[in-house]
């Protein structure tokens, strides 16, 4: 179980705020109002007990200390945006800049290093807010995002983002939690894993799309059948160019309803199994290539390849793709953002 962190405050001076959702099954997860930030995920199991899935920090304080955005909910932008430059009805605007010269997760401040305000909260359900200013990180218009945890009694944790906007601007909004079904400080890859996608986009050594969404045919990128994730791992010139898989996948687009699963993981001792369903148009792989040295719950520290993420969310880049096949991520004043995801885990 997490250990609060009594003498250290927040960088707002203070004091970190969890919330433990759970059902009558005994599936629990715990959160944090700093970052909106998924902390655990405790899984019945069919033998008694439960087995933590998450992958986190000792203590809420821990969370600071780390760059592998440990289960927090991204944004304005999830993953990259090449140039940290945008451009809409003939207006440049400079975004900030943390992956070089790119953005990475909304930039160095963003939603994964706020505070975001605990509005409604039950036994089952949390809602967070958080109020984005004009210009915050380089973003045009005033945002207000909420983000809404539910525990479901089928033992699922739904996420629902839903944002509003002033002015026009790109929002993608998602969850980096990472997975570790069997519940230990271990290699990931021998895991089973299938996506429901045709086609990845291919990204060059900074992560940034260098093709168009390409398909998955005879590549080591193909997980429309189940397999470990070290069955084809380093294969591709894509996986070597990131150290693993760091990729996204466009889903199949009858999947964007999320009644049918978009992935599935299993754990390697065959005890648990995660289902992600989802209304969001792709899915980022992510294998925990460079999670060397994030502080990890167990003590110690995390070595690469100890986690998986499934990010739902739109393609990397998209501000700059309008060509392709997904809804625009430009949100205007006239809409509402709003999107799904569900992580949803069974005892076998």
């Amino acid at each position: 179980m997490l250990k609060e962190y009594e003498s250290g405050q927040a960088p707002d001076g203070q004091p970190f705020r969890l919330v433990t959702l759970g059902n009558d099954q005994g599936f629990q997860v715990i959160l944090m109002d700093w970052g909106a930030t998924w902390l655990s995920c405790q899984v019945p199991l069919l033998a008694g007990g439960t087995r933590e899935v998450l992958l986190g920090c000792p203590t809420p304080m821990d969370y600071l200390r780390q760059n592998a955005y440990l289960g927090a909910t991204v944004g304005r932008y999830a993953n990259r945006i090449r140039g940290a430059t945008l451009s809409h009805d003939g207006k440049r605007f400079t975004l900030a800049a943390n992956q070089g010269e790119h953005q990475l997760h909304g930039g160095p401040e963003g939603f994964h290093n706020r505070r975001w305000q605990q509005v409604e909260q039950d036994q089952t359900s949390v809602l967070y807010r958080l109020h984005s200013a004009d210009g915050d990180q380089g973003y045009p218009g005033n945002l207000v995002a909420d983000v809404r945890y539910t525990v479901t009694e089928d033992n699922a944790l739904q996420i629902d983002y839903h944002a509003t906007v002033d002015k026009p601007c790109p929002v993608n909004l998602t969850n980096h939690g990472y997975f570790h079904l069997d519940g230990a400080n271990s290699d990931i890859r021998q895991q089973r894993l299938q996506i429901m996608a045709n086609q990845y986009l291919p990204v060059d050594s900074e992560g940034i799309p260098c093709a168009d969404p390409t398909d998955v045919d005879n590549t080591g990128m193909d997980f429309r059948q189940p397999k470990t994730i070290a069955a084809d791992f380093l294969r591709d010139r894509d996986q070597q160019r990131m150290k693993g898989y760091d990729h996204g996948y466009l889903l199949y687009p009858g999947l964007s309803s999320a009644e049918e699963p978009a992935a599935r993981l299993w754990s390697a001792d065959g005890e648990v199994q995660m289902e992600v369903f989802t209304t969001a148009p792709a899915l980022q792989l992510y294998t925990g290539n460079f999670l060397a040295g994030t502080p990890a719950r167990q003590g110690g520290e995390y070595l690469n390849y100890s986690g998986v993420a499934l990010e739902s969310e739109f393609l990397p880049d998209s501000p700059h793709h309008p060509e392709w096949p997904q809804p625009a991520c430009w949100l205007k004043p006239t809409e509402a953002y709003a999107s799904q995801t569900r992580y949803r885990f069974l005892a076998l």
